[in-house]
């Protein structure tokens, strides 16, 4: 087994495709299969199930996956003790976004990241099924580091860093009948009209299993992908909506906010990884300033007295 069968496996397996596989390590793509069937003949194994559609792991594939996955993250790691003796830290870090994420601010994370580590390429994406987008990325290793809303543990295989817990609150129109009040009940919202993230999104999994375990139907009028939006939309009356206490006060005077007795919709924010994964040390860099970039529920920002020193 060579370090360049394992570099070619995962490139297929990210890309499910050997043609787009042979794009990325720019090589013709007789080598990338040349190089996959020498590995699946060491293995004794088929590592890919192929047909004129689709290119997908087998079994076997997808358990040799994180293991050269880590295999890759150990020669990242061996490299970047040599470069932290010299020009300073190389790579590359993908990272899973979660849209419309105020409690992480990711674009100052960013900067910060690429003005003390311009040899590192910092990608960032947002996948459109949110969580469970993330997740299963990065399961398949197309990002090194993912966010997560979770409402309970995460995935066996990953291992997290909570960052912040984020109890729901009900935001409703100013002029809404229940405006009003200061707490409401589950039942006083079974004929409401709901705006809500969609499926795979935490949040919105948060709050169908609450009303599904009282045996109430929503109605969702709206699916958005951000809490301003969803805020937006409450303004203007089409809904009301479960958000995180923070959205709710910057959305304005035009909506209001109530508590849902005796529930707390609460979910929390992850930093998560592969637990077979090694994190390199551009990886690490990136950890550390997600943690002074976190935004509390309190309004202040965790290290905002180490980011305005530097």
């Amino acid at each position: 087994m060579e370090l360049r069968q394992l570099e070619y496996f995962v490139a297929v397996a990210h890309e499910k495709s050997f043609t787009l596989a042979a794009k990325r390590l720019h090589v013709v793509q007789s080598a990338v299969s040349a190089a996959i069937a020498a590995l699946e003949k060491d293995l004794k194994v088929t590592l890919f199930e192929r047909n004129a559609q689709r290119v997908v792991l087998t079994e076997a594939g997808a358990a040799l996956l994180p293991e050269a996955l880590a295999v890759q993250d150990a020669v990242q790691g061996a490299r970047d003790v040599v470069d932290e003796l010299g020009s300073g830290l190389r790579g590359r870090v993908r990272v899973a976004m979660l849209g419309g994420l105020a409690l992480v601010d990711l674009p100052a994370v960013a900067g910060v990241f690429r003005a003390r580590h311009p040899g590192v390429e910092l990608q960032l994406r947002v996948e459109s099924t949110g969580s469970a987008g993330n997740l299963a990325a990065l399961l398949a290793g197309d990002c090194d580091v993912a966010f997560l809303a979770l409402a309970g543990p995460p995935h066996r295989d990953v291992t997290g860093w909570e960052l912040v817990r984020v109890p729901n609150v009900l935001a409703v129109p100013v002029g809404h009948r229940l405006a009003r009040r200061r707490q409401v009940t589950l039942a006083d919202l079974a004929d409401e009209s709901f705006v809500d993230f969609p499926p795979g999104f935490t949040n919105r999994a948060v709050a169908d299993q609450v009303f599904e375990a009282a045996g109430i139907a929503r109605h969702i009028a709206v699916e958005v992908a951000g809490v301003d939006d969803a805020a937006a939309f409450v303004r203007n009356e089409v809904g009301v909506a479960l958000l995180p206490e923070y959205a709710v006060q910057l959305a304005g005077d035009g909506v209001r906010m109530l508590r849902v007795e005796g529930q707390t919709f609460e979910w929390s924010v992850h930093l998560a990884m592969l637990r077979k994964r090694r994190p390199s040390a551009a990886v690490q860099a990136l950890l550390g300033l997600v943690m002074q970039h976190v935004r509390l529920l309190d309004g202040t920002v965790a290290g905002a007295d180490l980011h305005q020193r530097n």
